[in-house]
């Protein structure tokens, strides 16, 4: 099966199936047109029975013992499998197991009235049981194929286990590293997040969702979260039209262009009316201008949360604006079951807009092929042999390796000697299992998990291990214990950052820095040793403080998921050359929050050389990130030279250079294509990127780097729309944000 099936074949197969129409004939006996069949069921359905197809709720059958939500009350397995008799229930998520969905399935099918089966979705958002690295973290390899490959595996393994649908990719550009929720996205560049968000859609849907290892996948969250002021979760938003139409809505469109066939609706406002109550963005937005006829469902009860916004009354009130604005379907509230059927009667919902809300639910099960076959991706067999498998396994490693940055390497510290000596590895992380693979990773094995101390000890290195410190505490004599360690030590390894529980929903934070005890640790370790290695474990960008950012060596390592050990000990010792550059900038420090690269320079911008009173600066720092977005290291050298930019575009135009590897090992780069509109209508960020290649070569090897700018790809959101205004573009192709060599070109 060809899983690159092109974007416009894949959409129109997703969007037929979900409509109902037949797109092949079925072998075998006749039977319904499968718009046929879904009439005929909607013309059977009471009001209620509408309802409940439309109501999503926790799976307390099969339950992770995860609570997603305290404050609503869930129910027990008895009670679900009854509700789901009663047509009370569409779909169930977070659950896992084949047995417990064969027995909820068995309750839908034979047991209801209609027999209309469950879909089964969970939060698959960077494996299930073979943890892959964190989106955010994955998004620095720059790499579509690879997010596409790891979403592929971790949809085998989700329906091995029971799942139709998976409520990723995550997409919302975020620019707040305060907020925990940076990662499960794929950072602050809107270019990056579209061709990942795209990549990851093909990666769970394969080319046809009802393959039995197929997941609907599922674009969030709709939209503007990744705005959320201060950094805060389910905070309000201040986004201008234009900001949102070209920040935050294009992984959105590059989603629904990929074939997505469910998109989640915000908690956020989006200028002053809360996404999941907004009949702009829901309905004459998706609906209307991008044509999008998949289904829509609300985030965890935020049809409810339109009451504590003030934008709605009650629960009656907020089931009525939700619904009517364009969710198709309540997650846990329960309020479209308590409350729907009551509003069609009273008239105020039109049976005709509940239909097609209906229409699209059931268009979503067809589409998985469920009505065929509702036992797929329920196979006793496929959840023992389907589920991390050493090829699972093996990606993970990749994927762990390609996702870690070399922030810094004075003088060439590493890759570490194949001998180097004796080892000291230090730190609350230097063999901690609990905290390899980050947030979302609830379903995860931990037999799976490979410590740093693992890693090494695979490789059969020597070397000592201090904690130093705990997370978030100081140990009595740890810091003393680790310092005599690291004197009697020929190289240390310092294993810093945060713990998986401080970042992700839920988990915003005021100092994105490392906890004080880290720190002191840290410039207690560097004083003692300079020959200091630091390895980061963290879920999004962190200011570095003293200690840490002056070590001559820094890894950017994330949280890699369940090969983590290996893949750090590969990067370490030269196995694989790092080729990862960052997603999202590291500030100098926490109070430049927001800060992305793609800012504007302001009426007053700060000179590029030295400090000046009364321009765009702080007191304490620069303006600057201390390693920029784009910005990774490897362990050999490259050249960007014969730059080539025409002196003049009309309707599009090649621009290119040549890439050469000058050092010693083999390598790859990422060439990055920035443009900057110099005088426009609209003021426009300093930089945007365009393109990127990720090349791999050979010592001394050179190759000719292409891309293709296109006036589309220079228009902005003006007063009027989308415009491109004729003018001076400056150009770079360069190895991160801000370096570069710029030129331009005259746009007619």
């Amino acid at each position: 099966m060809d899983r690159r099936l092109p974007r416009r074949k894949i959409l129109k197969a997703a969007a037929a199936a979900i409509a109902g129409v037949s797109l092949a004939p079925r072998p075998g006996r006749a039977a319904p047109a499968r718009g046929e069949r879904i009439e005929a069921q909607i013309a059977r359905m009471t009001p209620a029975e509408k309802a409940g197809q439309l109501s999503c709720f926790s799976d307390q059958i099969r339950p992770t013992g995860i609570a997603f939500n305290p404050d609503l009350p869930v129910g027990g397995a008895a009670e679900q499998l009854e509700r789901i008799r009663r047509g009370e229930i569409g779909m169930l998520f977070n659950g896992v197991g084949v047995a417990g969905a064969r027995m909820a399935q068995k309750a839908a099918v034979e047991g209801s009235r209609l027999g209309i089966p469950l879909v089964f979705a969970g939060d698959i958002i960077h494996g299930l049981r073979t943890i892959f690295p964190l989106p955010v973290a994955e998004a620095c390899a720059f790499d579509p194929d690879l997010a596409e490959r790891t979403a592929r595996a971790a949809a085998e393994e989700a329906t091995a286990l029971g799942l139709h649908w998976t409520f990723a990719p995550m997409v919302d550009v975020a620019r707040d590293q305060r907020w925990g929720r940076v990662a499960e996205g794929s950072g602050e560049d809107v270019h990056l997040g579209s061709r990942l968000a795209a990549a990851r859609v093909r990666g769970f849907q394969g080319a046809d969702l009802r393959d039995p290892t197929s997941l609907a996948a599922c674009a969030k969250h709709f939209a503007g979260y990744g705005a959320v002021s201060g950094g805060m979760e389910y905070n309000f938003t201040e986004i201008s039209p234009g900001t949102l139409r070209e920040v935050h809505l294009p992984p959105f469109e590059a989603g629904i262009e990929a074939g997505v066939a469910t998109i989640m609706s915000a908690f956020n406002d989006v200028e002053g009316v809360p996404a999941s109550g907004n009949a702009w963005l829901m309905t004459r937005l998706l609906r209307g201008d991008w044509r999008f006829e998949g289904l829509v469902v609300g985030d965890y009860a935020a049809d409810e949360n339109l009451v504590a916004h003030g934008f709605a009354a009650d629960g009656r009130d907020a089931a009525r604006k939700a619904f009517l604005a364009g969710m198709d379907m309540s997650m846990q509230s329960d309020l479209f079951n308590r409350w729907l059927p009551d509003l069609v009667e009273a008239g105020e919902v039109p049976m005709a807009q509940l239909d097609e809300a209906v229409r699209r639910v059931l268009g979503l099960k067809e589409a998985l092929g469920l009505f065929d076959d509702p036992y797929r991706s329920l196979d006793a067999a496929a959840e023992r042999l389907r589920v991390s498998t050493p090829a699972h396994l093996a990606l993970a490693r990749e994927a762990g390796t390609r996702s870690i940055v070399l922030l810094k390497n004075e003088d060439d510290l590493l890759p570490l000697a194949e001998n180097p000596g004796r080892l000291a590895l230090i730190g609350p992380f230097a063999n901690d299992r609990d905290n390899v693979v980050g947030t979302w990773a609830f379903m995860a094995d931990p037999e799976l998990n490979v410590s740093i101390a693992e890693g090494l000890a695979a490789r059969g290195v020597g070397f000592d291990v201090a904690r130093g410190c705990g997370i978030e505490a100081a140990l009595d004599g740890g810091i003393e214990e680790a310092v005599a360690l690291a004197r009697r030590s020929d190289v240390v390894l310092l294993a810093l950052g945060e713990a998986q529980d401080m970042s992700g929903e839920a988990q915003a934070r005021t100092e994105i820095t490392l906890p004080q005890p880290q720190l002191d640790l840290a410039r207690a370790v560097l004083a003692a040793h300079p020959r200091t290695v630091v390895l980061l474990r963290h879920g999004r960008a962190l200011a570095l403080g003293s200690g840490v950012r002056e070590a001559p060596a820094i890894l950017a390592t994330w949280f890699l998921g369940s090969q983590s050990g290996h893949a750090i000990a590969d990067i370490l010792f030269g196995a694989v050359n790092p080729s990862a550059r960052l997603s999202v900038s590291f500030p100098e420090a926490s109070g430049q929050q927001p800060f992305f690269y793609d800012r504007k320079a302001t009426g007053r911008p700060a000179p590029e050389v030295g400090a000046q009173e009364y321009t765009a600066r702080y007191r304490e720092t620069r303006n600057e990130a201390l390693f920029p977005f784009g910005h990774g290291l490897g362990y050999t050298r490259f050249a960007l030279t014969d730059i080539r930019v025409p002196a003049r575009m009309g309707e599009r135009m090649e621009v290119s250079a040549v890439l050469t590897n000058t050092g010693p090992r083999d390598g790859a780069e990422v060439v990055q294509l920035y443009v900057h509109d110099r005088v426009a209508s609209r003021t426009r960020p300093m930089r945007q990127l365009k393109g990127f290649r990720r090349v791999e070569l050979a010592p001394e090897e050179s190759v000719t780097v292409r891309f293709t700018l296109t006036r589309d790809d220079l228009r902005f959101w003006g007063e009027d729309g989308w415009t491109v205004e004729p003018g001076t573009i400056d150009v770079w192709l360069a190895t991160s944000s801000r370096t570069g060599e710029r030129r331009s070109f005259e746009l007619d």
